[in-house]
């Protein structure tokens, strides 16, 4: 994809240069691939939590955090949430602690480093009631219909151009309600929009939404927000799912939508004959970390 090797990007990144910037440029592209956010993101690993010594940062994630659980109290009392794109679980930290305490709680992205940053800030923070794994927003390793709420944070923005997909599988696992917490560009100043287009950044959320005939319950500019040239909107999608509720599993092979079952250190689906590993208490579910197994379960029953 580039010239550049992960070390020299990292050397980059301390000397404070755009990584997506640059690599677009390398693609000669103003879309951001899968690729490219997660060589970004993955560098960043660990600044989110670093950030929150910042009390006037820490200050405006806790009211933020709050104001997307009362968003998600006023529609339903979830049984599940799923923060989709969770980084290292600054925001979903804070949504959690205004929930209800029984709420099973789980998170996905692209980087394992955010990951592996997050579940030891978790750890520190007494939270252990937070699933994560690794899982791409393409492919999300959840089943269908198998978290009452979803939401994002700013997860889809970088993916400008993808939106349709991106949503169709947001919107295939949640049961009930879908909240996008996303770059506002219809309802955003013209400097603003000069700023996401250049930063290759997702818009026409809802109008891609309602072609796909989603429930928009609601679309405006969220109250709370940090950047003007990056204003937050939250759109909210409502689902009427008949599934029942399940005590199996919500994860899923990213291959094929199908349960998994766990063996050992590893993930196994039964239906693709693959086996996903975990990495220190995170399991891996892109696509990509599947290993085909096909006699896993037979032979994993071996002494």
């Amino acid at each position: 994809m580039n010239q550049l090797s992960p070390k020299q990007l990292k050397n980059l990144y301390q000397q404070g240069k755009n990584i997506m910037s640059l690599l677009r440029k390398f693609e000669e592209s103003n879309q951001n691939t899968e690729e490219i956010i997660e060589l970004s993101y993955d560098l960043q690993a660990g600044s989110y939590i670093s950030a929150l010594d910042d009390e006037s940062m820490a200050k405006h994630k806790a009211e933020y955090g709050t104001a997307i659980a009362k968003e998600i109290l006023a529609l339903c009392n979830p049984k599940s949430v799923l923060e989709a794109g969770v980084g290292e679980a600054t925001t979903l930290r804070e949504v959690i602690g205004n929930l209800p305490e029984k709420t099973k709680a789980y998170g996905f992205d692209l980087c394992w480093s955010r990951l592996a940053h997050a579940k030891l800030w978790l750890n520190r923070n007494s939270i252990s009631n937070v699933n994560l794994c690794t899982g791409s927003l393409f492919k999300i390793p959840f089943r269908t219909n198998s978290i009452d709420v979803v939401y994002t944070s700013h997860s889809i923005e970088p993916n400008g151009g993808y939106e349709q997909p991106i949503l169709q599988e947001l919107y295939r696992v949640t049961k009930k309600y879908l909240i996008l917490l996303e770059p506002g560009y219809e309802l955003a100043s013209q400097d603003a929009k000069i700023w996401m287009k250049y930063h290759g950044y997702c818009k026409n959320l809802v109008k891609v939404s309602r072609e796909q005939n989603y429930l928009v319950t609601k679309h405006e500019l969220f109250p709370v927000t940090t950047n003007p040239l990056n204003p937050t909107a939250i759109t909210i999608i409502e689902k009427k799912s008949s599934s029942e509720s399940t005590e199996c599993s919500v994860l899923a092979c990213p291959k094929t939508s199908s349960p998994l079952w766990q063996y050992d250190e590893v993930l196994f689906s039964p239906e693709a004959l693959c086996v996903y590993p975990i990495i220190s208490g995170i399991p891996c579910l892109r696509s990509e970390n599947a290993i085909i197994a096909s006699y896993y379960s037979e032979l994993s029953q071996r002494p």
